[in-house]
């Protein structure tokens, strides 16, 4: 479905362009349809630089993204995005800004509120499509965005950290929501999150960045039986695996909190 390869990505500092940055250095994934991978990483590692090369947002420096062999060369339909902030439309109802994206690609009225409301049923939000974003809880509106991703049918979605400014429980919720979802939509999903616990309930592979010039340190395959409950999260195997993923990621978080160290105190 998704093939990454080699990417990189260097970006000019300054206003002379001059001085460099390295923000991502031979990233090579290859994603099969209806595969659920998450990506971990330090602050500052690139991983949402990354997800905006996927998404077409940003040209890479040097590498390819394809999907089933067609690149990808600037914002694409076959790509939905959800990121941290809702980014609801706060003038419509739930059910119009799930439509929108509808409307503005040509879909006919009724057929585009028939749509929204079937991706409102399935998201949890029924009783709830005539409500503005400004009466609902953060967790709702995440909701809200997740519905008008999906009913797009894009053949790719890329989530980055979605869950980030919820709390914990919130978050959980979510994230058995979202495998209920992802199971009945047969989605192909991308997912950047900063919690292992979270990219281990949820994922076939998690991929762990490493700190700046962001590359895959490892790519581990995740063995545990679904459906992944709260029970599942009390196991030795999750557990066990959360340690491997935290063993590899903390000597790369420390790298980046030098790094973070650094640049402030070049920057004073």
């Amino acid at each position: 479905m998704l093939d990454i390869t080699d990417i990189s990505k260097t970006y000019g500092l300054g206003d002379d362009r001059v001085s460099t940055i390295v923000a991502l250095d031979d990233i090579d994934l290859t994603v099969d349809r209806g595969e659920f991978v998450s990506i971990i990483g330090p602050t500052g590692c690139g991983k949402s630089t990354l997800f905006e090369v996927i998404g077409g947002l940003v040209d890479p420096t040097a590498g390819e993204v394809t999907i089933e062999g067609s690149p990808v060369t600037g914002p694409d339909e076959r790509i939905g995005m959800v990121f941290q902030d809702h980014s609801t439309f706060p003038w419509l109802s739930v059910v119009e800004n799930v439509e929108f994206g509808l409307r503005r690609s040509g879909v006919e009225k009724g057929e585009a509120r028939d749509r929204a409301m079937e991706m409102i049923e399935l998201v949890g939000l029924s009783g709830f499509e005539h409500a503005d974003p400004t009466e609902l809880s953060g967790g709702m509106n995440q909701r809200v965005a997740i519905a008008r991703t999906l009913v797009m049918e894009p053949d790719i979605v890329l989530m980055d950290e979605p869950f980030g400014a919820l709390d914990e429980q919130t978050r959980l919720i979510l994230g058995e929501e979202l495998l209920r979802i992802w199971r009945e939509t047969n989605a192909t999903i991308l997912f950047v999150t900063h919690n292992i616990n979270e990219a281990v309930q949820l994922s076939d592979r998690i991929a762990v960045m490493s700190a700046r010039p962001g590359t895959f340190k490892t790519i581990v395959d995740n063995d545990i039986p679904r459906p992944r409950d709260d029970d599942t999260m009390s196991t030795d195997a999750f557990n066990d695996l959360v340690q491997r993923l935290w063993t590899v990621l903390k000597d790369e978080s420390k790298k980046g909190l030098s790094q973070k160290a650094q640049q402030a105190g070049a920057e004073q």
